[in-house]
């Protein structure tokens, strides 16, 4: 019985502790499209974006991130006209780590003065890329 006992009790102590160490692992990541040509000084900023579901792979890349900056391609191109532009996406699953990678990159652009930044807004979403 002592030993049923002390079975238990270990039992209950390792479930209670897996409990709280759980982590929540793909839950999403925060993407950005950035877009800009060599013809013209225009560059377009996304806002920052939540995809659900979305992993990075075994190497720390987003999968398939190239249908993402297809998609802003795509939309760029569709509703206002812009061809020939260079299309990037930038992730990360913390939120203020993309958010001050982006700022930095918006401070240089606006420190040489040549080129004006603009925001996509609502108007765009990405979508989560579809394996095929």
């Amino acid at each position: 019985m002592k030993y049923v006992r002390i079975l238990t009790t270990l039992l209950f102590v390792f479930i209670a502790c897996s409990a709280f160490t759980m982590k929540e692992k793909g839950k999403g990541m925060y993407l950005v499209g950035v877009s800009a040509s060599f013809t013209d000084s225009l560059i377009y900023f996304t806002d920052i974006q939540f995809i659900e579901g979305v992993e990075l792979d075994k190497n720390k890349l987003l999968p398939m991130r190239s249908q993402y900056s297809d998609q802003l391609e795509f939309y760029l191109e569709e509703k206002l006209g812009l061809t020939n532009r260079t299309c990037f996406v930038y992730f990360n699953k913390n939120k203020d780590k993309i958010s001050k990678q982006i700022k930095k990159m918006k401070d240089k652009y606006q420190k040489d003065g040549k080129s004006i930044l603009k925001e996509t807004g609502e108007a765009f979403k990405f979508t989560k890329a579809v394996e095929y």
